[in-house]
Order: C-alpha cells, then structure tokens, then sequence
C-alpha cells in the first residue's frame, strides 16, 4: 500500500495520476479525503466520475457528473462524461441530449465521435 499524500493538491494529482493508469479504485480511495473535504469543487467531483466511471460504478458516476454540472453549467466536458454514463447505462435518448449539449458548446472530434455512436444506435433501434 503506498503512503497517501498529506496536502490535497498533492492528494490530488496522485488521484489523476492513478485514473490516467486505469487504476480507478485506487484513485476514489486517494481521492476520499479530498471529496469529505471539499465535496463542491467541480474539479474534485468531475475526477470522482471519471474514476467511478472507470470502475463501472455508472450511478455514481452519473451522480458525479450532475454534481459538476450544477455547479458549473458550462463544463462541455462532464456534459460529454455524462453522455458517455448514460450510453453505458443503454439510456440512449438522454445520452444523446448530453452529447448533443456538450458538442454545440465544444465540437472536438471525440465528442462528435460519440454523438453520432449513440444517434446510430436510436436509429437502428427505432428500424427494429
């Protein structure tokens, strides 16, 4: 067991480290003290989902994401996180309202990529 950091931004940057090696469990636990803490930074929140969305824990990861989206309406980011935890969660139209959102704001290329995943997976299952 590594030895967890004792200043939060420290703390911090040890729970992205840990989410960027795809070790999400591990990140929620460095990340714990930092989120009892300081439960309304949106940053905080949105490395929360990402690690909760890394492990599968899709309801609080979804939780996570309106959690930052509450807090700051405007992050194109935890829009597309959003619509990427409903689409795992096959909640297809709601997925595609976030993504849709997260695309007029920011069109980068993996946003756009996602949309249309989910706008042709409605549409195939609308053929059905």
């Amino acid at each position: 067991m590594t030895e967890q950091p004792a200043n939060p931004v420290e703390a911090f940057r040890h729970a992205e480290s840990l989410v960027a090696q795809r070790r999400p469990l591990d990140a929620l636990a460095a990340l714990a003290p930092i989120l009892d803490a300081d439960p309304d930074a949106p940053s905080v929140q949105l490395l929360a989902g990402r690690a909760y969305l890394g492990s599968a824990q899709l309801r609080r990861a979804e939780g996570a994401f309106r959690r930052v989206l509450e807090l700051d309406p405007t992050d194109h980011y935890a829009l597309f996180a959003l619509g990427k935890t409903l689409q795992r969660q096959s909640r297809l139209t709601e997925a595609q309202t976030q993504l849709r959102m997260a695309v007029a704001m920011n069109p980068l290329p993996e946003y756009q990529e996602a949309l249309g995943e989910v706008s042709a997976r409605i549409a195939v299952e609308r053929s059905d």
